[in-house]
């Protein structure tokens, strides 16, 4: 009987652990960087009083051809500047999924990044 009872606790507690995890990924949201204008110029600002979390989906929609999306270190956003051989995106309908702390994008386009399409989105 002892031994009966410890399987249905072991399955109870895989179970339990399921059901977590489900719910960590269920709360994930899927986010529309620039709401109505997307990944523009202006979009610099869009994340403040926003609250994200690790998991959360940011979806970059902008013409393609016309910007990129490249996901960059602290550095390469202060600088504009994106590492040789990091992710770039430019399919024109991106889903990036954010990482726990500060997640730093720019558009790679010349003069862009300097005209303020950078963005820093920092995920709890």
């Amino acid at each position: 009987m002892a031994q009966g009872s410890g399987s249905a606790t072991a399955v109870l507690a895989l179970v339990l652990l399921c059901l977590l995890l489900h719910g960590d990924f269920a709360e994930s949201k899927v986010y529309t960087v620039g709401d109505r204008n997307g990944w523009a110029l202006s979009s610099g600002g869009w994340p403040r009083g926003k609250r994200f979390r690790a998991g959360d989906v940011l979806l970059f929609r902008y013409g393609r051809g016309a910007h990129n999306v490249v996901a960059v270190s602290a550095a390469g956003y202060r600088s504009c500047s994106a590492a040789r051989g990091g992710r770039t995106y430019n399919s024109g309908s991106d889903r990036v999924t954010l990482a726990r702390g500060t997640n730093y994008f720019i558009c790679s386009v010349p003069g862009h990044c300097q005209a303020g399409m950078k963005m820093a989105v920092t995920a709890a």
